[in-house]
């Protein structure tokens, strides 16, 4: 079978034979780059040479089944199982091949503030996670709450996205130059962020500590990534510190599971293709008559 993790801004997809990844491709073609009737032949662009060795079963999982997507999938709420989830897959017209399209899930946080996710539910169910904590890190990062093999709660934050426009589109950015990750700087950041003052103060601080010459161009990258990431561990973490599974590339992986464990954490680190499983056993359980 073959599945896509086709987010915002890159898509992915995998050709799976009885559970084992036997080729990958990626691509940029995000779907803020695609108007809905591009993705049908967006898709045969990435898979066709598959489609021609036989292959006629396509699961889609991300963002291309959100409203800007190629079609809309309704989300299916908290708790959900992977059964649940592989139940509600709708078809998406695709000559070829039987294409179908996995929900996204519409949960709440700790508060009960509304929460979304598109994608990390595929990452997720392609692990053997039953029961604990996983972060997701990214643009917005999850975390996910999975008791007995069902997403149940999560939270979402807008690090990655911050950080990219704070480092680009503030006065931060006369602060700082591309250069390679400053670990001391960054764990700095990480300290930072269990001060007083808030992620407000914090990030003048920035600045100010570059007037002052207390950080370097060459730093204030590493020290920012840090701060963002030191504020998103602990809010997520709360009192007492827990194991945490993070599911990421392997770079950021790092960063956060430093992140976490300056914070007291244990960490279990994933490989970020996690969704090609997901989505292979998903599609095991779904109907495609």
């Amino acid at each position: 079978m073959i599945g896509v993790d086709w987010g915002t801004t890159r898509c992915r997809a995998y050709r799976m034979h009885n559970r084992v990844l036997i080729d990958r491709r990626d691509s940029d073609a995000g779907t803020l780059a695609l108007a809905p009737s591009d993705f049908p032949a967006a898709l045969r662009r990435l898979v066709d040479s598959w489609l021609s060795d036989g292959e006629d079963r396509v699961l889609l999982a991300g963002m291309v089944g959100s409203r800007q997507g190629w079609v809309e999938a309704p989300y299916v709420p908290c708790p959900v199982s992977l059964p649940l989830l592989a139940q509600s897959v709708i078809a998406v017209p695709f000559s070829g091949a039987s294409a179908r399209l996995v929900p996204g899930v519409a949960g709440h946080d700790a508060t009960g503030a509304p929460e979304f996710m598109r994608g990390e539910e595929a990452q997720i169910f392609g692990t053997d996670i039953t029961t604990g904590i996983i972060c997701l890190p990214g643009s917005h990062s999850k975390w996910v709450a999975v008791t007995d093999g069902r997403i149940v709660e999560f939270s979402t934050h807008l690090t990655g996205e911050a950080y990219a426009a704070l480092r680009q589109h503030t006065i931060l950015a006369r602060s700082m130059r591309g250069a390679s990750v400053d670990l001391t700087a960054f764990d700095a950041g990480v300290a930072r962020s269990g001060e007083s003052g808030g992620v407000l103060h914090h990030l003048f601080g920035v600045r100010a500590l570059a007037l002052a010459d207390r950080l370097g161009e060459a730093a204030g990258e590493s020290y920012l990534s840090g701060l963002l990431i030191g504020h998103e561990v602990r809010a997520a973490l709360g009192p007492p510190p827990a194991a945490v599974h993070v599911i990421a590339a392997t770079h950021l992986a790092d960063l956060y599971a430093r992140a976490l464990r300056a914070c007291g954490a244990t960490v279990h680190a994933w490989p970020d293709d996690t969704a090609a499983l997901g989505l292979c056993r998903i599609a095991e359980a779904a109907s495609w008559s």
